[in-house]
């Protein structure tokens, strides 16, 4: 495995969502508190920024071009080339207390977003899917902070993760109906950040073409890969104490796209940990899959 590399260094609040857009050979991420969607093109550096009233978390590439963007105040459609924004649906939430966060398009063309309750009190976070401008509720409760939000290459399973429990499931996944089982445990990590084998909490995540689930651990300075039956086969240490997510990128999807977050953390962390925030890179042996774009 190669060297971990620095592909954008301007420095996010809270950098989520990277997104490989197989048709503009750029990668898609999002600054959710630093409210701007955020666009690389890898070919020649170039760097661009859109600017959202309320904060973005997830992003899905269009059959019909441009980005939808799950921001706080609902789900928008980006045009990319003039920058205008169209409405889809309007926050199902109340959004004094809650948003949208992590998301991602299954095969059907479908696109799935989780909430994040901000009390973080209760298990009070919901799973929503938009299929062609209609916004259903899928689940409700059971998580607090609904991440990890990933498809098994055969699209049979559907993986999720509440960051709050430390904990990622795994639910029998029908992609004609779209209707998901009740959840099965995949993997629990341990909550005390006293224990010696705390590592972080689960965060973003993607699925690699062999099925194995790749996750950024927040707090944790690691990422892991995990294979279909929970084993872990790799740690890979980070230059970063908060990564967010991952996406596999590049013309062989072979790229591997690390977000992390710098808003709130310590002094000292920021210290230890100067690349906190900005988007790494890294090359990997085992190719990504390609993001299906959502059918409008």
């Amino acid at each position: 495995m190669n060297s971990i590399e620095t592909a954008v260094d301007a420095v996010m609040q809270v950098g989520e969502c990277p997104l490989w857009h197989p048709r503009e050979a750029a990668l898609y991420w999002v600054d959710i508190d630093g409210c701007c969607v955020h666009r690389l093109d890898p070919s020649n550096g170039e760097h661009r920024q859109w600017r959202m009233a309320s904060e973005p978390s997830a992003l899905a590439h269009s059959d019909s071009g441009g980005l939808i963007v799950a921001l706080r105040s609902g789900i928008v459609h980006l045009n990319t080339q003039d920058g205008s924004l169209n409405d889809i649906a309007g926050a199902p939430y109340d959004t004094t207390v809650t948003r949208f966060n992590d998301g991602r398009t299954d095969g059907a063309g479908r696109f799935w977003i989780g909430t994040l309750y901000e009390p973080r009190d209760a298990q009070a976070a919901q799973m929503y899917c938009l299929e062609r401008g209609e916004l259903r509720q899928v689940w409700s409760g059971g998580m607090t902070v609904s991440n990890g939000l990933a498809f098994s290459p055969d699209q049979r399973t559907q993986y999720h993760a509440d960051t709050s429990a430390h904990r990622i499931d795994r639910r029998d996944f029908d992609l004609a109906s779209g209707a998901v089982s009740e959840p099965q445990l995949f993997r629990q990590f341990a909550s005390d950040r006293k224990a010696l084998d705390y590592g972080g909490r689960p965060d973003g995540a993607a699925v690699d073409s062999a099925g194995n689930y790749w996750c950024a651990m927040f707090e944790g300075a690691r990422l892991l890969q995990i294979a279909p039956d929970g084993a872990i086969l790799r740690e890979v240490a980070l230059p970063v104490c908060c990564p967010t997510m991952v996406a596999f990128g590049g013309d062989d999807l072979r790229t591997l796209y690390i977000t992390s977050a710098s808003h709130k953390r310590t002094a000292a962390e920021l210290a230890r940990y100067p690349l906190s925030g900005v988007l790494l890179s890294l090359r990997v042996d085992i190719a990504g899959q390609a993001e299906p774009a959502y059918v409008e």
